[in-house]
């Protein structure tokens, strides 16, 4: 989870200094994995030691528990009872507490619905409302997740909605196309999420509609000749952006492109310079009305359909508990039923998507009784460790995802919680939602591609400062081993502390035990 423009930079510098990270890189996977070595309980905690004691990994505060998983016998632990900001690490407990919570096939309903119905010539007398039922599934991505799946038109599930609504006689809507977010009160932005977070699609508010996981692609391509202006284009193409294009094609190399924008502004300036031959580039930013943002797609797809509109997208919201919704007030005219909740909690520890998380985190609240707030998320996340024997005050959450930099766990809190869910008759579902090493999601290519890591299955977390990974190791001899690993404050570049994860991970392979 961190700035695109800023992983966007990082890879630009990475790229001109391949070669000679590459070989550095193959030297320390080397060393931190040596061929078939047995690898006592000693050895394994002398080879971490040494890890930790290298010049990249100094510079950090470290947490770390290794457990074998059927013998619960220590293999390593380090500061495993302090709190550590564990970013991404937190959609583990999320998604655990919805998949046990809520059961594997849970899905969300989205409908459109009428005051009135639609009478014999096709006119409805009143407002058209897209009813957001938290379906986070609204997009083009593709179920069940793929590795390297090509997305679908992000319109598609909007296109299917209108269609129903035009099988259902509707010609002519004297009212307005109204996003209806009020499933959920609204509260987009949890604590401790900073004002930047809302820029970026990685921190797109939090709505019980989201259409295109709450955001938007600016795409910049060379123009035609040297010295023309860049094209840039928006999709969807129907936001109400002003777009500030600075960026020149140039005959030579591209120059980082750069994307400014304030927080809530509609105006986007974009700086740099593209070469003549580039491929050009893509940014994603979140949009700040999700239920508008719906609602304004629906009212482009049904004009493009033939139907008269005579009002204006709106959208509408609850900013409290105590205000009544009926979700089926008034009368349906299209639905759309989710994906089951098993293929939502994987794409949200695989790709690490964070408004997804903080959707589960609202929905168990809702599905239990209380209010889908995330205020009684957390409530329910508190509870649902507690039943599973994690140790009270191991854990401070502030949000479902990890982006909140006020959330703090302890490492033996992670391997409690991996202990619980990798055993019983969901835990060969519940290790299948996590990234593979070098393999696919946010782990597609770490351990510098090597094959043996195929044999960790875990889940990734990034901030400014914080690098962690938790999860499943099986070893060369077939053992099990239960791992967190988390670096707080690090004062040298994350790429040298996520080398460092990445050999202990590595080095975990080669254990064998006594």
């Amino acid at each position: 989870m961190k700035c695109l423009f800023a992983l966007l930079v990082a890879a630009a510098f990475t790229m001109a200094a391949a070669p000679a990270r590459k070989k550095s890189v193959a030297k320390a996977v080397k060393k931190a994995a040596p061929s078939a070595k047995k690898m006592t309980a000693n050895e394994t905690e002398r080879r971490i030691e040494a890890i930790l004691s290298t010049k990249e990994a100094r510079g950090a505060r470290w947490g770390i528990h290794v457990i074998h998983q059927s013998t619960r016998r220590l293999v390593f632990a380090r500061n495993i009872e302090e709190h550590f900001a564990p970013a991404s690490n937190t959609k583990l407990f999320t998604t655990a507490m919805a998949l046990t919570r809520l059961g594997p096939d849970h899905r969300f309903t989205t409908t459109i619905r009428a005051a009135r119905k639609v009478e014999p010539d096709g006119r409805l007398r009143s407002d058209l409302r897209l009813v957001g039922g938290g379906d986070p599934t609204l997009s083009g991505r593709v179920y069940p997740y793929r590795k390297n799946g090509d997305a679908n038109d992000p319109l598609e599930p909007i296109e299917q909605l209108a269609e129903q609504v035009v099988r259902s006689g509707v010609k002519e809507i004297d009212g307005d196309i109204i996003g209806d977010d009020r499933f959920y009160p609204y509260s987009p932005y949890p604590e401790g999420w900073t004002i930047d977070d809302a820029i970026w699609e990685y921190g797109a508010p939090v709505s019980a509609i989201v259409f295109n996981d709450n955001a938007f692609t600016v795409t910049v391509k060379p123009g035609s000749s040297v010295g023309d202006a860049a094209r840039v284009t928006v999709q969807p193409p129907v936001l109400p952006l002003v777009i500030d294009n600075r960026v020149i094609t140039v005959d030579g190399e591209s120059s980082p492109v750069v994307f400014f924008r304030a927080p809530g502004s509609h105006q986007i300036r974009v700086d740099g310079k593209v070469g003549r031959t580039s491929r050009g580039r893509g940014e994603l930013l979140a949009v700040d009305d999700p239920a508008l943002y719906a609602a304004t797609v629906l009212y482009d797809v049904l004009t493009r359909r033939g139907i008269r509109i005579a009002g204006v997208p709106t959208s509408v919201h609850r900013n409290n508990v105590s205000e009544f919704f009926d979700p089926n007030a008034g009368f349906e005219l299209a639905r759309r039923v989710s994906p089951p909740l098993t293929e939502v909690a994987r794409v949200v520890n695989k790709v690490s998507q964070n408004l997804h998380a903080e959707i589960l985190l609202r929905e168990v609240a809702r599905v239990r009784g209380g209010e889908p707030t995330r205020e009684a998320g957390i409530k329910e996340l508190y509870a649902f460790l507690k039943s599973i024997g994690v140790d009270e005050g191991d854990c401070h959450f502030e949000d479902g995802s990890g982006l909140s930099r006020r959330t703090l766990i302890t490492p033996r809190s992670v391997t409690a919680l991996l202990s619980f869910m990798g055993t019983g008759p969901s835990a060969a579902l519940w290790e299948s939602m996590l990234p593979i090493g070098a393999e696919d999601g946010t782990l597609a290519n770490r351990f510098d591609k090597t094959p043996a890591a195929n044999a960790i299955h875990a889940k990734t977390g990034t901030l400014a400062n914080v690098v962690a990974l938790g999860g499943y190791a099986t070893t060369h001899k077939g053992q099990r081993l239960i791992f967190s690993i988390i670096a707080n404050n690090q004062t040298g570049p994350t790429s040298g502390i996520r080398r460092a994860v990445d050999r202990i991970g590595l080095a975990l392979l080669d254990w064998e035990g006594n």
